[in-house]
């Protein structure tokens, strides 16, 4: 889901819309926009999960590859339009702009669509403060942001990330920096001071899931 036009990766819209691609989803950008810009309405833009590259499909593409039928792909459309719609809802009370996100959907043993993962954390979605963003934009500064972008950036600039074996290690500052902002994130979404779970973690997570467990 995108709300606005930015990114960096091979699949983000910022990139495929500098290169000449207008259409996304059924919606037509028109030329002149900026980077960072609100698109003028959300944008369901979905692609495949591969262990290679994620590849960007249209609806036409999804359903001609057998991914999904028509009468599923509406449903998934609509659900993930819902979720994201109560999402930036969400941020908005708390001064946050929800960018963009990545839902995973998968169907049970019934045939129900299932939405799995985490969402709307900084691991899949990425935030802005709302306060600063229209002024920042204006004088073409980018936003004040939550979420591991700037990691990224690093690997992007160290490394090939989809096609190395082996990625280098992330300097400690940045690995500091992102667990520093994503403690401001929780803090700033939920309005409560963050403290630290006991440990040992993976015991932690794996009680907590049970609560969950089909």
């Amino acid at each position: 889901m995108r709300g606005y036009l930015t990114g960096v990766t091979d699949t983000s819209i910022w990139t495929r819309y500098s290169t000449g691609k207008r259409d996304f989803g059924g919606l037509v950008l028109p030329d002149g926009m900026k980077k960072n810009q609100r698109l003028p309405r959300p944008i369901f833009d979905p692609t495949t999960k591969e262990d290679t590259h994620d590849r960007a499909l249209t609806p036409s593409e999804m359903i001609a590859e057998g991914f999904i039928t028509a009468e599923l792909f509406e449903r998934l459309r609509e659900t993930a339009l819902a979720i994201f719609a109560r999402g930036q809802e969400v941020a908005a009370r708390q001064g946050l702009i929800l960018v963009d996100t990545k839902y995973e959907f998968g169907m049970d043993e019934n045939d129900e669509l299932v939405l799995i993962d985490e969402i709307h954390t900084p691991d899949s979605s990425r935030f802005w403060q709302l306060a600063s963003y229209q002024e920042r934009f204006k004088k073409g500064e980018e936003p004040r942001y939550f979420d591991k972008e700037f990691l990224r950036l690093w690997f992007k600039e160290h490394c090939d990330p989809y096609k190395d074996e082996k990625l280098p290690d992330a300097p400690v500052e940045l690995v500091e920096e992102l667990s520093r902002r994503y403690i401001q994130m929780y803090e700033q979404i939920t309005g409560e001071k963050f403290v630290c779970g006991e440990k040992p973690i993976g015991q932690r997570i794996e009680r907590n899931l049970k609560w969950y467990a089909f």
